[in-house]
C-alpha cells in the first residue's frame, strides 16, 4: 500500500514534463510490415501477437509463414508447457501431426548471423558479449566481433529443438516468460518477439511435470488459430509501430535507460542490460 501512495504522490507532485530529448517524433514511429505480424488465438478467446524477424533467421520464419498459411496450428496444437521464470511453450504436444508441405525439416543453424548491423548501442560491455544494442527496425541485438544475435529477453520467441544438429523447424515455439536466459543466446533461432498479449501466456498456470511440461492433456490450452495479418481483411489486421534506432532522440533515450532520472532514483546506475532496455513497440494510434 505504501508504495502505491508513493507512486500517486510523485504522479501528483510531478509539474507537466517539458519534451525530452528522448521523446520520438512522429516519423520516428515505422509501421511493422504486415507479414511480420503472426497473431495466435487461445480458446478462451485470449490472443497474442509475434513479430517475425526474417531478417535475422530467414528459413525458419519462411517455415513458420507456411504453417500460418496453411493453418498447421489451428488443430489439435496448444500451449502445452509453461515453467516458472523460464518460457512458455507451444505447438503439438504429441510431436505426431504431420508437417506442411515445402517447411524445412532442418534448417541451417540461424542462431547468429554476420554483422554488425546495429545502428545504436549500449555504453557498457554486454555480460554475455562484447556489445549490446539496436537494428534500425527495432531489434535487441548482442555481439561479438563480425557476428550478432537476438539475445533471450523476455517475450522473445525461438523455435524449440532436439539435441543438435536438430535446429527446429518452427512448429514448436516458446517465449522467454522470466528472467533472460542468455545461456541460450547463440543455442536456440530466435525468430521473434511476442509484443502484444504475453500476459495470455505468462499468467497461465505452471507445468507441474519435468520442465514445465503438463502432465496431463485438459492442462493445455488449446490454439484455434494463428494467422499472419496480411492473411485477414485489412479491417481485423493489428497495427503496431517500432521506434527506428538511427537519430539522436533514440540515443537519448539509451541513455535515459542507462541513467534514470527522477525522485524515486537516487543513484544512477552507469549501464543497461540489454533485457531491461528492449526498444520500444508500440500500437499504432
Amino acid at each position: 500500500m505504501l508504495n502505491h501512495l508513493l507512486a500517486a504522490a510523485l504522479v501528483q507532485a510531478a509539474p507537466v514534463a517539458a519534451t525530452l530529448p528522448s521523446d520520438p517524433l512522429p516519423a520516428d514511429w515505422v509501421a511493422v510490415p504486415d507479414d511480420e505480424l503472426l497473431v495466435f488465438t487461445l480458446a478462451d478467446g485470449h490472443r497474442f501477437t509475434v513479430r517475425l524477424a526474417p531478417r535475422y533467421a530467414p528459413v525458419h520464419v519462411a517455415n513458420i509463414r507456411k504453417l500460418a498459411a496453411a493453418h498447421w496450428w489451428d488443430v489439435g496444437t496448444s500451449v502445452y508447457r509453461l515453467q516458472d521464470n523460464y518460457v512458455a511453450q507451444w505447438g503439438d504436444a504429441t510431436e505426431k501431426k504431420p508437417f506442411v508441405a515445402g517447411v524445412v525439416a532442418n534448417p541451417p543453424a540461424e542462431y547468429s548471423h554476420a554483422g554488425p548491423t546495429i545502428v545504436a548501442r549500449l555504453s557498457q560491455r554486454d555480460p554475455y558479449a562484447e556489445w549490446a544494442g539496436y537494428s534500425r527496425d527495432g531489434w535487441p541485438l548482442a555481439g561479438n566481433g563480425a557476428t550478432e544475435w537476438l539475445p533471450h529477453c523476455y517475450g522473445m520467441v525461438g523455435v524449440a529443438r532436439d539435441l543438435a544438429p536438430s535446429t527446429g523447424n518452427g512448429a514448436e515455439l516458446y517465449t522467454v516468460i522470466g528472467h533472460s536466459p542468455r545461456a541460450l543466446d547463440r543455442n536456440i533461432a530466435v525468430v521473434g518477439r511476442v509484443i502484444d498479449g504475453i500476459e495470455w501466456l505468462s499468467s497461465l498456470p505452471r507445468g507441474t511435470g519435468d520442465l514445465g511440461f503438463y502432465k496431463a492433456e485438459g492442462e493445455r490450452s488449446p490454439i484455434v488459430s494463428a494467422r499472419l495479418a496480411s492473411e485477414l481483411p485489412a479491417a481485423q489486421r493489428p497495427r503496431f509501430e517500432y521506434r527506428a534506432a538511427d537519430n539522436a532522440r533514440f540515443a537519448a533515450w539509451i541513455a535515459s535507460r542507462e541513467n534514470r532520472a527522477g525522485p524515486f532514483f537516487t543513484v544512477p546506475a552507469g549501464g543497461a542490460d540489454i533485457c531491461a532496455a528492449l526498444p520500444p513497440v508500440r500500437k499504432a494510434p
